[in-house]
């Protein structure tokens, strides 16, 4: 049975590329009716944390993934180290040095790995050290420890990023010294910046976690992370973990370098929105208002809110910053809009006269209100958008949002002609 692992680090919290890597990881085992496996890389007494380990199992949860089993932890797994180089070291494969348990690369030998991905990678031993197994403080050295869980755990395949390459020839001599099955390798090529350098803290947000609280769905952010070097299909964006699963092979993945775009991402978002289910994001945006101060007094009209600017999200947080003027009367205006639309001579009689138009308008719906601001327009020789705009910008500071006639509908006649007149007069 095809078995993989992932193996994160409790030092910090979920990396994008750490992400990447337990999602195709993911993927790739439930394609093929496989495992997928924990194992958190403790070893760092010292930099390890609880409240890290919970970020990053609750991250990788909110992304879609599960897992196999309990997780294994290598702090709880110090004995079958020592164990297995005490072993290595009564073969006469290690020797020591003080407390350290080391042990000896044989020179002269070509190790090849069939990556699947790269294809073949050739090492020589002669540019390999002697390797520690055991710490002098009795911890094991990451190769050791690695190659010893995933022979325990009968890995079949290990997927994980570039940065491992130099590790496996190091591995593979480990597993062959210790009688082991040898796994699969397939290195994925590292996520890059837009800058093309290695993915860190100058380009902006690296983790999980951040992306979470600016807004963007675990829809998105695993789509646009499984398809950094693999594509499920020409010119399909848009997939889902479930639907990855059916299509995901791992020789196709590309050995390219991907560079991480948050101007894609953010568009990849807005796509996933548009699809959401409504009644799964008036939850999402109803606890963001809440959250902010702002009550919720009717329902049905916030849900008619929520239905405007599906559409036109690209983020959550967007939300907020689109619909103020639906929640409180005193809301940003934009200055620029404002010098433009509302300060240009005569736009504020054409505001005035619309006003008073609509106080009169038995029925204040969508289409009766377009109407009325038509026939404004036509009757004073007008284009309509210099009704529209000025209007816009009256009853919510914006020159964007939704469409303005249903805007106005869902606002009510009272609150909209009360912001047209006060525009009007400023």
């Amino acid at each position: 049975m095809v078995t993989v692992r992932f193996a994160p680090s409790p030092t910090g919290f979920l990396h994008l590329g750490s992400a990447r890597t337990a999602i195709v990881n993911w993927i790739y085992a439930r394609s093929q009716g496989g495992k997928f496996l924990l194992r958190i890389e403790d070893t760092d007494q010292v930099r390890s944390k609880d409240e890290f380990l919970e970020e990053i199992l609750e991250d990788m949860k909110w992304l879609g993934l599960d897992w196999d089993g309990e997780p294994i932890y290598q702090s709880h797994r110090f004995d079958a180290y020592r164990e297995k180089a005490e072993k290595l070291l009564a073969e006469g494969k290690a020797y020591k040095e003080g407390e350290a348990i080391i042990f000896k690369v044989a020179k002269g030998r070509t190790i090849d790995i069939d990556d699947q991905i790269h294809g073949k990678i050739t090492f020589n031993t002669d540019d390999i050290k002697d390797q520690v197994m055991l710490k002098s403080d009795g911890s094991p050295a990451y190769n050791f420890c690695c190659v010893v869980d995933d022979a325990d755990l009968a890995i079949t395949h290990i997927i994980r990023g570039d940065d491992h390459i130099s590790n496996t020839p190091k591995q593979i001599l480990f597993y062959e010294a210790l009688g082991a099955e040898l796994p699969k390798f397939a290195h994925m090529p590292l996520m890059m910046g837009a800058d093309g350098a290695k993915l860190s803290k100058r380009h902006g947000a690296v983790s999980v976690e951040e992306y979470k609280k600016d807004g963007f769905l675990p829809e998105t952010l695993a789509n646009y992370l499984m398809c950094l070097g693999w594509s499920p299909g020409e010119g399909v964006e848009k997939v889902t973990l479930a639907e990855a699963v059916k299509l995901f092979k791992l020789e196709d993945m590309s050995d390219t370098q991907a560079r991480f775009d948050i101007k894609k991402l953010t568009w990849l978002n807005g796509e996933h929105i548009k699809d959401m289910d409504t009644g799964k994001l008036l939850d999402l945006l109803k606890k963001q208002v809440t959250d902010s101060g702002i009550e919720i007094t009717d329902d049905a009209k916030f849900r008619e809110i929520v239905e405007m600017y599906q559409v036109r999200l690209k983020t959550s947080p967007d939300f907020l910053e689109l619909t103020d003027c639906f929640f409180k009367d005193e809301f940003d205006v934009e200055e620029k809009g404002k010098r433009k639309y509302l300060d240009v001579e005569g736009n504020k009689e054409n505001l005035k006269i619309f006003a008073d138009e609509l106080e009169g308008l038995p029925d204040f719906t969508t289409d009766a209100i377009e109407f009325v601001c038509r026939d404004i327009a036509d009757n004073r020789q007008l284009k309509a958008s210099q009704i529209i705009h000025p209007t816009r910008m009256a009853i919510s500071g914006k020159t964007r949002g939704a469409g303005l006639f249903e805007m106005m509908e869902v606002l009510g006649k009272e609150k909209t002609v009360e912001r047209m007149r006060k525009a009007a007069l400023a």
